[in-house]
């Protein structure tokens, strides 16, 4: 047995006290905020009523089932009212950090996921404030002081539960798991519902008859481990409330990439290279929306047989805009056409990577 095994059934490990911080809808509160004739009106940040995508939407546009990376015609189809606007990143990331100085105030230890969300440890914290409710509350009244935007918390004792918990009272709310009522809440949960499945595991799941928290935990973890590799160890765990990695302050990230599993195997150049176009618009969201640029694109193609395959392609400047990233990624698609055999998944990654701003016994402690 390993020791983080003994610690998991004997509680010597140290609870923590986690955080995660999530801004509401923020890049179109920010629009809200700075344009007072776009306050309480359907918003889309990004795309056109004719092409594109949403990067975000309002919570007057949510109610019309609008959403993030939804196609921009089919938002405006849902909600004729909708109003596009421009992005404006710079604004975007000079808001981000401001709310991470409020972030330092209490902790050193905390982790940005993108502009608008991070993980914060605040066990031991700057202020010496012994509930993690209360730091978050006054993480969350200074955000709401000097930018005018609300968020929304999750406090647990890991970053799996503080996610969740994040989602239960938006917008500008707070909600908090504890470990008493941790395992039970991941119990009840739809396994569509755990950060880090997507549709295509979710849909895995399902034909697997695993459809909750509850119908995880009951499976042994050679069997998800023989079923999901090694992110089986990783539900066995989660689906028991147990999550422990750490928030990692400074974290530098290797690579963006994105990926998808297709419903059925596909073998010509058109097919492939429309599958590839909302992987290129994920990966370069994420680019745009924390100023992350870099400079190797890598194609990952899988076979119908499990086969896979890479090709990258290194320029000398960081690639420079969404038409740049689509040109090296359909180029790499190009070059290795015709394949021999069909294709299940198609997968595209940016390496090399720079912030555009630069130069190149468990405690019991009440939460």
């Amino acid at each position: 047995m390993s020791s983080s095994d003994r610690a998991r059934n004997s509680g010597e490990a140290r609870q923590r006290k986690i955080i995660h911080i999530d801004m509401d809808a923020f890049y179109a509160s920010v629009e809200q905020r700075d344009n007072p004739d776009l306050r309480g009106k359907p918003l889309a940040v990004g795309g056109s009523a004719e092409r594109g995508v949403v990067a975000a939407a309002s919570y007057e546009a949510r109610k019309f089932g609008v959403r993030s990376a939804m196609p921009s015609i089919t938002a405006k189809r849902q909600c004729p009212d909708l109003i596009f606007v421009k992005p404006r990143f710079e604004v975007y990331k000079a808001v981000s950090r401001q709310i991470r100085d409020i972030f330092a105030e209490h902790t050193k230890v905390f982790e940005p996921l993108s502009l608008d969300e991070a993980y914060l440890d605040v066990t031991e914290n700057i202020q010496n404030i012994p509930l993690a409710t209360e730091i978050a509350t006054a993480i969350r009244a200074k955000i709401l002081a000097e930018t005018g935007l609300t968020a929304s918390a999750g406090i647990s004792y890991n970053k799996f539960l503080a996610k969740l918990a994040s989602d239960q009272r938006k917008p500008n709310g707070q909600f908090v798991i504890t470990p008493k009522i941790g395992p039970g809440f991941v119990e009840d949960l739809s396994v569509a519902k755990f950060h880090g499945i997507g549709p295509a595991t979710t849909a895995k799941f399902n034909a697997l008859g695993i459809f909750t928290g509850l119908d995880i935990r009951n499976q042994s973890l050679e069997f998800l481990s023989a079923n999901f590799g090694k992110s089986g160890t990783y539900y066995y765990w989660i689906s028991r409330g147990v999550d422990e990695r750490p928030v990692r302050a400074n974290r530098v990230r290797k690579s963006i990439g994105a990926e998808n599993t297709f419903s059925a195997d596909l073998a010509a150049f058109d097919a492939l290279a429309a599958e590839l176009q909302p992987l290129i618009d994920k990966v370069w969201r994420h680019c745009e929306s924390t100023g992350t640029r870099g400079r190797t694109v890598t194609l990952k193609v899988k076979f119908f047989d499990f086969e896979i395959i890479t090709r990258s392609r290194s320029i000398s400047a960081p690639v420079s805009s969404r038409v740049d990233l689509e040109r090296l990624a359909i180029g790499l698609l190009l070059h290795e056409m015709p394949f021999r055999k069909s294709v299940r998944l198609l997968g595209v990654s940016l390496s090399a990577l720079h912030d555009q701003d630069q130069a190149g016994p468990q405690l019991d402690l009440p939460i």
